[in-house]
């Protein structure tokens, strides 16, 4: 029941993360006139994309890859590989996301990093580096003692649960952000909830709802790999074979 229970979780998670991508991509094309890296709006267009897809997606997808069962058996190394791989592709996306904003403003002579959406971005994005560096230095290569990962390991398990709650702020920001600026001079304003807003809200809330699912899942206690020759109370041996 409890596997059942962790797989359910895991799929609607990935449905909720599949969602909240295809409608950001829907949202700049069918609002916003689509994509183009060519410095112009249309550049701009896939700073929200990029974001969702990097910065809450694939970091979350990094985030829990020690919470599958098939890990919690046999070496630990090549998840390790996985996990380590999966946020720095992560983070690469988020910084053409970057990229693309600050293309952006350049070619329009837009100023940068002037409101709390950017604020939060920046921060998110400078902790995300810090901690897959410490991550890859301590945790990945072989020179730290088992002293010295026992030490970090809380610790980098709660940036980890930071940066993704940071990740969620950075991007519910800059969902709202993006409505006040294209709505603010159109022939229905934002305060009237045209089809826009409805929609931009709506992929809010499911970001929203993609993150506390998240959470969920990385605090179940019995859905975290066991340490060597320990079984959480309430944590399933895996089948035989496996």
């Amino acid at each position: 029941m409890a596997m059942g229970w962790f797989y359910l979780s895991f799929y609607s998670l990935w449905f909720l993360g599949l969602m909240c991508i295809i409608l950001t991509i829907f949202w700049m094309h069918l609002w916003h006139g689509g994509f183009a890296w060519d410095g112009t709006i249309l550049m701009f267009n896939y700073h929200p994309v990029l974001m969702v897809v990097g910065l809450v997606v694939l970091y979350s997808a990094a985030s829990l890859v020690y919470r599958l069962p098939q890990s919690w058996a046999g070496p630990k190394l090549p998840w390790k590989i996985g996990h380590a791989a999966l946020h720095l592709l992560a983070f690469i996306l988020t910084v053409l996301g970057l990229v693309a904003v600050f293309q952006f403003h350049r070619h329009s002579k837009v100023a940068n990093l002037y409101s709390l959406h950017s604020w939060l971005g920046i921060v998110t994005v400078f902790l995300f580096a810090c901690q897959w560096f410490l991550g890859f230095a301590v945790f990945l290569l072989p020179w730290a003692s088992v002293w010295l990962r026992s030490l970090l390991k809380p610790i980098h398990f709660f940036f980890g649960v930071i940066i993704l709650s940071l990740s969620v702020a950075s991007v519910i920001s800059g969902i709202n952000e993006k409505l006040f600026f294209s709505l603010k001079n159109a022939t229905q304003l934002y305060s009237s909830l045209p089809s826009e807003a409805v929609f931009a809200n709506s992929l809010g809330m499911l970001v929203v709802l993609f993150g506390l699912l998240v959470f969920y899942i990385l605090l179940v206690s019995s859905w975290k790999r066991p340490e060597p020759g320990i079984l959480t109370e309430g944590q399933p041996l895996l089948p035989d074979g496996e």
